[in-house]
Order: C-alpha cells, then structure tokens, then sequence
C-alpha cells in the first residue's frame, strides 16, 4: 500500500471505529481484483448505527479532501457501499452481513492487520 492509499484506509478505519462498527476486517484484493485493492468490511447493530458509520467515513475523508466516487444504500441503512477508487467500504447491517458472507466469497483474499484503536478512542472521546 502507498502511503496516501495507507492514510486513506487508516481514515476509514478511525472513523468506523469512532462509530463503534463491529467486526472490523480489510481484505487484500488488488492480486485478484482488477476493480479495487481493498475492502473494508464492518458491521452496525442497527441501520442507525450503520448510517452513522458510512456517515462518519464520508465526513472524516471530506475533512482531508478525499471524496467518494459514489455511495449506495445509504437511505435504507442496511448495506452501505463507499467507492473510494482502490478502496471499497461495506457498513452491513449485521444480520445481512451474516447473510452475505463477504468475507466467505473472497476467501482468497489475504486479511490486512487492523490494531484495535476502539479502546484508545473511547478513552478519548471521554475526556
């Protein structure tokens, strides 16, 4: 990964997990994709929650002027896809994520290690 592209999913990540998205994981699919290098695949609890995450990922690269090619599913809350050209968010609800099983289909895909920044976070944001 280039360092924008690293800067880029490391955004992705901080704001998911601001949200409390569950079920966090990354999948290395640039040697079997020719669409994008990664995904990044989390799970919300409600499609409130959901919403909220896809929400935050938007507003948190916004911030660094990096904007999406496009979002979809965003009003029913259930899957949300982010297009950000190498790098492809999915927000689940988390019973349809259960049902899809991304993580199944691309099986082949190497897992990105993602440090667990939720713990950090919360002692932050209640200070």
């Amino acid at each position: 990964m280039g360092k924008e592209e690293a800067q880029k999913f490391n955004l992705c990540v901080k704001a998911a997990l601001k949200k409390k998205a569950l079920d966090l994981i990354a999948l290395e699919i640039k040697e079997i994709s020719f669409f994008a290098d990664y995904f990044i695949i989390c799970s919300g609890s409600s499609s409130r929650q959901v919403q909220a995450i896809a929400s935050s990922i938007e507003i948190d690269l916004k911030k660094e002027g990096i904007y999406s090619l496009g979002i979809e599913g965003f009003n029913e809350g259930e899957w949300i896809l982010l297009d950000y050209n190498e790098g492809i968010i999915h927000v689940f609800y988390q019973p349809l994520r259960e049902f899809y099983e991304l993580e199944r289909l691309w099986a082949d895909a190497p897992r990105v290690e993602i440090k667990d920044e939720s713990k950090e976070l919360d002692k932050k944001e209640s200070l």
